[in-house]
């Protein structure tokens, strides 16, 4: 029988994941995006009023960065992020449904989402004012792992390298690279992201089972072949808000909130 997983290993793995979090969401921040393809699709030459109209409705638009963004209430913020990595992670996490009951049977789709939600989880603390990784690790711990890591320990040593030498003790291999290859969010790039970083939890497989999960008609629905994919997809929708509403309380109560 193997030995119960230490707190200091479980936050060894969460401090290289939440490392790993914020290329992603720095990526999924950048307000000059849209623009950006605009520009790209036709060669650099945009009609410059056709570009400022562009840039004002973006500006009218609820998305991090813009003009809206400001005024919008953590509460509010928090609904936007559970929407925008909602529905790429959800469906990334749903396609083990395809498989009905066996895919329930392996750890994928939790794997895949409890990456997805941990994503959330730290995008959420940046939306508290909160970039402390020691405290991102205890949030991720708390909501997804039911644990309550000691500060000094969630914290660790500062070692990166320490850290990715547990990964790799664990996993028997090295912790996949932090920085999303693809030029764009999309459903390939978040699939890919979330493949990575769910085998770096994986190091600690038996906690997985102790996030947040959908409804049990949603558990019934996705262990039905092929459909199972739809019963598996609001789940995870489902999955994702209870997460989100775990750790908004948990910030609420050990970190000062900021709008």
């Amino acid at each position: 029988m193997a030995d119960p997983i230490t707190d200091e290993r479980v936050a060894a793995v969460l401090r290289t994941f939440v490392r790993a979090c914020g290329p992603m969401l720095a990526r999924l921040r950048r307000e000059d995006q849209d623009i950006e393809v605009v520009e790209e699709s036709s060669g650099g030459e945009v009609d410059g009023k056709l570009l400022e109209r562009i840039r004002t409705r973006l500006g009218r638009l609820r998305y991090p960065g813009s003009e809206s963004w400001a005024g919008l209430t953590v509460e509010e913020r928090t609904d936007w992020w559970v929407n925008r990595v909602g529905r790429l992670t959800s469906l990334a996490a749903s396609v083990t449904g395809l498989a009905g009951a066996l895919g329930d049977r392996l750890p994928l789709q939790d794997m895949l989402g409890s990456a997805g939600q941990g994503l959330l989880l730290c995008a959420m603390a940046s939306e508290h004012g909160v970039d402390d990784r020691g405290t991102r690790v205890r949030l991720l711990a708390s909501v997804l792992f039911e644990r309550d890591i000691d500060p000094a320990v969630a914290a660790g040593r500062d070692d990166d390298a320490a850290d990715e030498a547990v990964v790799a003790e664990l996993t028997d291999e090295k912790p996949p690279p932090a920085e999303p290859a693809a030029r764009r969010f999309g459903i390939k790039a978040a699939a890919t992201w979330l493949w990575r970083q769910g085998r770096l939890l994986l190091a600690i497989s038996d906690e997985l089972g102790k996030r947040p999960h959908g409804r049990f008609y949603h558990r019934a629905l996705g262990k039905l072949p092929v459909v199972g994919m739809a019963g598996d997809y609001f789940g995870e929708r489902s999955a994702l808000k209870r997460a989100a509403r775990t750790g908004h309380k948990w910030l609420h109560a050990h970190a000062t909130s900021r709008t």
